[in-house]
């Protein structure tokens, strides 16, 4: 992986932050005040997979009295993944200089913004991690942590990425990554997606940072996780890792 040493960075541009959500009534309007507060430069764009809740109408009625928040209604639930692709296309598309991913639940916390987009400076995609040192986690049970810990550290070990936090939905990307990143080749979700673009990153030579952030299990709403996500990811991870491994062993370049 590029070291970013001898690189020179442009200016970051203006900044989209991006909140998939469904079903997310009651988390929609604090998180995008808190955002809008920590980083009031920021532009938001809700993503709403046509929650039946009604929280694409809240966004909407925030849209209304703040012109740097965005909203993309969605047909319906597709997928973090799906929901995080048609955000990046309106944000390329609408000339930002940086997409942000984040969570509507406020497991992320936008008073860390800062902290990643001032990292983004001299990298090319900075990855807010829990398993750093200084990173953490508030609230969860031992056996999220173990998942989630143990997931990070099978995608590593198989993928050969130097990152510790493979599978953390909390990033800044710098839009001219994203273009790099073969986009339209992406048809992964969940965890499995975070890891997707983690290594087509690293493959790609793109400088990848990550900086500590504190995750808290979220207090309002049901979480999103599932077993097919799970599954998804493990088998999808494995298929990556050893089709890398052959493709070393053949001499081929990544596909």
């Amino acid at each position: 992986m590029n070291d970013g040493g001898q690189r020179r960075y442009g200016p970051l541009g203006r900044a989209l932050v991006i909140i998939p959500t469904y079903n997310e009534a009651e988390n929609i309007k604090p998180i995008v005040s808190r955002v809008r507060a920590a980083v009031p430069d920021a532009h938001v764009l809700v993503a709403d997979d046509n929650s039946p809740d009604g929280t694409g109408k809240f966004a909407d009625e925030i849209a209304v009295d703040d012109d740097q928040v965005h909203v993309l209604h969605r047909k319906g639930k597709e997928g973090l993944g799906a929901a995080y692709l048609a955000g990046f296309r309106w944000g390329i598309e609408h000339g930002y200089g940086v997409l942000v991913e984040m969570d509507a639940d406020g497991s992320h916390q936008p008073e860390e913004l800062p902290r990643l987009l001032t990292a983004l400076k001299g990298a090319d995609l900075v990855l807010g991690s829990r398993w750093v040192p200084g990173g953490r986690v508030v609230n969860w049970p031992k056996h999220r942590e173990v998942l989630s810990r143990g997931g990070s550290t099978y995608s590593r070990v198989l993928l050969g990425v130097p990152i510790r936090d493979v599978t953390g939905g909390f990033r800044a990307f710098r839009a001219h990554t994203l273009e790099g990143l073969g986009l339209e080749g992406v048809a992964s979700q969940g965890y499995c997606f975070q890891v997707d673009l983690a290594r087509r990153a690293v493959e790609a030579g793109y400088h990848v940072v990550e900086v500590p952030i504190t995750f808290v299990e979220r207090e309002l709403g049901d979480s999103k996780m599932s077993r097919d996500i799970v599954v998804e990811a493990l088998w999808r991870v494995t298929a990556w890792g050893v089709g890398s491994r052959a493709n070393k062993l053949l001499g081929r370049r990544p596909t």
